[in-house]
């Protein structure tokens, strides 16, 4: 799960270290390159909660083997995108079967780990996301400089059909059988909402970063895509030291999230003074910081549903989780994009910054009229 998760974020993280080349030669702006990153995320968020159902009923072994076959050859697919339908489709595809990853990774660590240990499980099966990001400028840049940017896509697309050979070794019996359980889950709980909140409001920026720091930081500086390759590892490298320091802390000291959620958002904030750095080395570390942060809101949101929700619902909490996030995404993507058109970078920044404030506040309001114990 840990490798799935990998790869599914070089898949998705390809076109974003590769946009200032595809823009130039396909001719799209910054608006229309949200607009794309828009049907991803849409997609995204209706399949996360529908592959979060298909995996608690059909088993991971199964429900995996779909989702990663569909969305490799979607990724594929790129090499023949040539403008903003072709590639919007693609993305759209690939957004529908990565909607597996989260809740595969969520439902084997619920399945093989007592509670215990499952921040650490969390962070191991969440984290293959974030080293793929980091991984994914090394693993592009030199491919896209040799054989093109088509070139890239084929080279990533193709891991995904690796992992299907492995998948079929390893996942012998990983399916944990159990009772079918007639329990719903409860819809309209506040407990629910807080988690909605925690994660989609308050890590909604980690998309932010992911999808425009490149757009950023060829604008600012003029950085060229071979420099690109060589310095954008370093904030999706705060991502993942954030997955496990966040879950090992739960894991020693308990669930203290009303202690920890506002640590989150303290080293969140600065992302608001982004664009008044004066160097590419003081963003690039602020970028750092913040995607640190925001992987607090992740992990500390999955570990507070999963203790107060059965653990029959890991899948399905998972699919909301992330699909509720990739809601956010697509809502913000445009807008973002259209700020960059017009070099309102500031005000960009400005605005992601608010989006884990409201994320925290909405949280502590919902989840003080529950308490962290399983319903």
């Amino acid at each position: 799960m840990w490798l799935v998760s990998f790869i599914s974020y070089v898949d998705r993280n390809t076109l974003a270290i590769l946009a200032p080349v595809i823009l130039r030669d396909t001719r799209l702006n910054a608006e229309q390159y949200g607009f794309i990153i828009s049907g991803f995320s849409v997609a995204y968020m209706v399949a996360n909660p529908l592959w979060g159902r298909i995996l608690d009923r059909w088993g991971v072994r199964r429900g995996m083997t779909w989702a990663v076959g569909i969305w490799s050859a979607a990724a594929v697919a790129h090499t023949g995108a040539t403008g903003f339908l072709s590639f919007g489709i693609a993305r759209a595809v690939l957004g529908a079967g990565e909607g597996a990853t989260f809740p595969g990774g969520l439902r084997t660590v619920t399945q093989t780990l007592p509670p215990a240990k499952r921040g650490r499980g969390l962070a191991i099966a969440y984290s293959g996301g974030s080293l793929g990001a980091m991984i994914t400028p090394f693993l592009v840049t030199p491919i896209a400089l040799r054989f093109g940017w088509h070139g890239a896509f084929l080279v990533t697309g193709s891991f995904g059909f690796a992992w299907l050979l492995l998948w079929r070794l390893v996942a012998k019996g990983v399916d944990r059988r159990t009772e079918h359980t007639t329990v719903r889950l409860p819809w309209r709980h506040p407990a629910l909402w807080a988690y909605v909140s925690a994660y989609a409001l308050g890590a909604m920026p980690l998309g932010f970063i992911l999808y425009d720091s490149s757009l950023y930081l060829h604008a600012r500086f003029g950085w060229d895509q071979a420099t690109l390759g060589k310095v954008l590892w370093i904030p999706p490298f705060g991502w993942e030291a954030g997955y496990f320091v966040w879950g090992w802390t739960i894991d020693r000291f308990g669930p203290r999230f009303r202690t920890l959620m506002p640590v989150c958002l303290a080293l969140s904030l600065p992302l608001a003074w982004m664009h008044s750095l004066p160097s590419g080395a003081w963003v690039l570390g602020e970028m750092f910081l913040a995607m640190f942060a925001l992987a607090g809101f992740v992990v500390l949101a999955v570990g507070y549903a999963t203790r107060v929700f059965s653990p029959d619902h890991a899948g399905l909490l998972a699919g909301i989780g992330a699909g509720s996030w990739g809601a956010v995404i697509a809502l913000t993507s445009p807008s973002f994009g259209k700020l960059f058109d017009q070099a309102h970078y500031a005000a960009a920044f400005q605005i992601a910054a608010v989006f884990p404030v409201a994320g925290y506040v909405l949280w502590r309001i919902l989840s003080a009229r529950q308490p962290d114990r399983p319903l």
